[in-house]
């Protein structure tokens, strides 16, 4: 994970919010062939205890025709529904548009053909056995959600990668510690990122010493450029810069890979870019893939 000064990493997040039906598998199929390193997906719990790959924890009526949290849903319920259902190419998830901008609508319930080479289902809410079994050859990242308490969530996502033997080329993220302390005690093997908590305390010592803490449990540093992502636990009006070159110089020392998110302009991807980060996470993996193919002396965002 650490690119030792070539190209950041592309991360397609959700497979291209942007640019593709967010959290499909088409997406990712697609993000994959336009050149994205790393397949970022998010995973919940269904009421009867599967895996499945969505954002939102609120529930599945932003992106799909469906309603209600996904811990309330089964499976079978969940896949009834189209994940396309309110996507707009290169616009990402719009509401209230004219029926024909819809272009992917209806193909998951079979009431519109699939694009060549894909099926209804690849526009479902996938599993994330599905996932790993259509991409095991590309970089995962996987964020875990907040456990509904009903399942033994973290046990079941260890056993499900182990069962894949994805130890070297996947990393498991989460935003809270305490969720990834869990993780991290069932399965110790697994790569993970540093949680939120644990981040801040390395970013107060590295502004406070110079020095990034050496975190020999995590395999990746994950953190927005600056404070403004993170506003509820750094407030003040004037957004404090997280990455710096020297930021980045100092967890390199300690072999630590920096990996920024969320950059969606040309301009803040080439800033990233120069500071020498190791992955960038995207909702517009197209657009970082045209700036990485560039040549490196000439890139710009014309």
């Amino acid at each position: 994970w650490l690119v030792n000064g070539a190209d950041p990493l592309n991360f397609a997040h959700r497979g291209g919010v942007t640019d593709f039906p967010e959290n499909t598998l088409y997406a990712y199929s697609q993000a994959a062939i336009a050149g994205a390193d790393v397949l970022e997906m998010d995973v919940f719990q269904t009421k009867d205890n599967h895996l499945v790959i969505l954002h939102d924890g609120s529930g599945v009526g932003r992106t799909t025709n469906g309603e209600g949290q996904i811990v309330n849903l089964t499976l079978a319920e969940v896949q009834q529904l189209d994940a396309a259902y309110w996507f707009i190419p290169g616009e990402g998830t719009q509401r209230d548009r004219p029926e024909e901008d819809y272009l992917f609508r209806g193909i998951a319930t079979g009431d519109k053909a699939p694009p060549p080479g894909y099926s209804a289902e690849d526009f479902r809410i996938p599993t994330l056995d599905e996932a790993l079994a259509r991409f095991p050859d590309k970089l995962i990242n996987v964020e875990l959600k907040e456990d509904d308490g009903q399942g033994n969530y973290e046990q079941q996502m260890a056993d499900l990668l182990l069962s894949y033997g994805r130890l070297e080329d996947l990393i498991v993220a989460s935003f809270d510690d305490a969720v990834n302390s869990r993780f991290k005690a069932v399965a110790p093997c697994i790569p993970t990122s540093m949680p939120l908590g644990q981040g801040l305390t390395a970013f107060t010592l590295f502004l406070a010493t110079g020095k990034f803490p050496a975190m020999p449990e995590h395999i990746a540093a994950q953190i927005p450029p600056d404070a403004s992502q993170i506003g509820d636990q750094i407030p003040g009006d004037d957004p404090i810069p997280i990455v710096t070159a020297e930021l980045v110089a100092a967890a390199h020392a300690v072999n630590m890979p920096i990996q920024v998110w969320t950059i969606n302009t040309c301009e803040e991807m080439l800033r990233m870019i120069a500071l020498g980060v190791d992955g960038i996470m995207t909702d517009k993996p197209l657009l970082l893939e045209s700036v990485l193919t560039q040549p490196a002396g000439e890139r710009s965002c014309n």
